[in-house]
């Protein structure tokens, strides 16, 4: 085999709240031969797999006895050209950001929004991942992905995949799926996503905006709100959006004026769940070196040595409140363990 297996790991290194817990065992698949070798062996010992990418949406609560698989596949390639519509397709362990990047270095736009999302590819249409105004299955052309039950290869499509917000089909099938490799649909002229007033602020002085400078918008946005998981740990956004009855959100705004909420298609409300948090007063918490974040309410942060069980007491502690004041359940958006 030729992956190497190691027992008694430590998982610190490979997730971004920077929790220390042990992996039973430990594993990195950098071909799809390696996720194979892998899952058979773990079912000849009878282990139990958990596969991670950049371990940006965990919260490890826990030693893992497990055989934990870190994708670390790479490679970038072009699949179709015509001059406007480019495929391009990456590896499940290459970084985002830097995929991003190399993206829009192409003169490809369609990624721009999503600028500075730790993780990796093959995560990401896990958890639908979106920012400012545009989500994966909005530029996704396809993926394939590794049947744990039958061994074969599966390619999925848009419809296959059925993405929802901050969900897919991945997310509600766990342990079914290795996703190997990730399609996007990008564009030498695509349109430009600025509907969110700071990014319009940012690109004020520039006439004629580029992809490039929108990611630079987004990026320096992001480096203001959000902390760096490489300084402090942290898992981004804990908390999905909720969304409300527009007749609760009616009842809440009778109380606060101020409620941040956008109208969705059905007539559903959409809430701010970082405005929630920010109201009911956790904002720059600390308990120990389990906080929430001094500039975004919405962000869980390791000051140093939190252990996953105090962060997830943290995050119970805010849903129960928020459902106290303002009877809206909170749902985490990291996957738990």
């Amino acid at each position: 085999m030729s992956a190497k297996v190691e027992s008694q790991v430590s998982l610190k290194p490979y997730n971004s709240f920077g929790i220390d817990v042990k992996a039973g065992y430990f594993a990195q698949a950098r071909s799809d031969d390696d996720v194979r070798q892998l899952l058979a062996y773990a079912g000849s010992e009878d282990l139990p797999v958990l596969v991670i990418g950049g371990g940006s949406n965990l919260l490890l609560t826990r030693d893992i006895s497990a055989l934990v698989v870190r994708m670390s596949s790479s490679g970038i390639r072009l699949l179709s050209d015509d001059g406007q519509r480019v495929v391009v397709e990456a590896e499940a362990g290459e970084p985002w950001h830097p995929f991003v990047q190399w993206t829009l270095e192409q003169g490809l736009g369609g990624l721009e929004n999503l600028s500075l999302i730790p993780g990796t590819v093959g995560a990401a249409p896990m958890q639908n991942i979106g920012a400012y105004g545009v989500e994966i299955k909005d530029v996704f052309a396809g993926l394939t992905a590794l049947d744990r039950q039958t061994g074969e290869l599966r390619d999925f499509t848009l419809e296959d995949c059925d993405f929802a917000y901050r969900d897919s089909y991945f997310k509600r099938n766990p342990g079914r799926w290795v996703i190997l490799r990730v399609r996007f649909a990008l564009s030498r002229t695509a349109a430009l996503h600025l509907d969110y007033g700071p990014v319009r602020q940012r690109l004020a002085d520039i006439a004629e905006p580029t992809a490039k400078d929108v990611s630079v918008a987004i990026c320096s946005i992001r480096r203001e709100k959000l902390p760096d998981p490489a300084e402090l740990g942290n898992a981004g956004s804990f908390f999905k959006n909720p969304v409300v009855s527009a007749e609760l959100a009616g009842r809440i705004r009778e109380q606060h004026p101020g409620l941040v909420a956008y109208p969705q298609a059905d007539g559903e409300m959409k809430l701010a769940a970082g405005w929630l948090i920010e109201q009911a007063g956790w904002k720059g918490y600390r308990d120990g070196d389990a906080g929430v974040h001094r500039m975004q309410a919405l962000v869980l942060v390791n000051y140093g040595q939190a252990s996953g069980e105090q962060l997830h007491e943290l995050a119970q502690k805010i849903q129960d409140d928020v459902l106290e004041r303002f009877g809206v359940e909170l749902e985490m958006e990291p996957n738990l363990y």
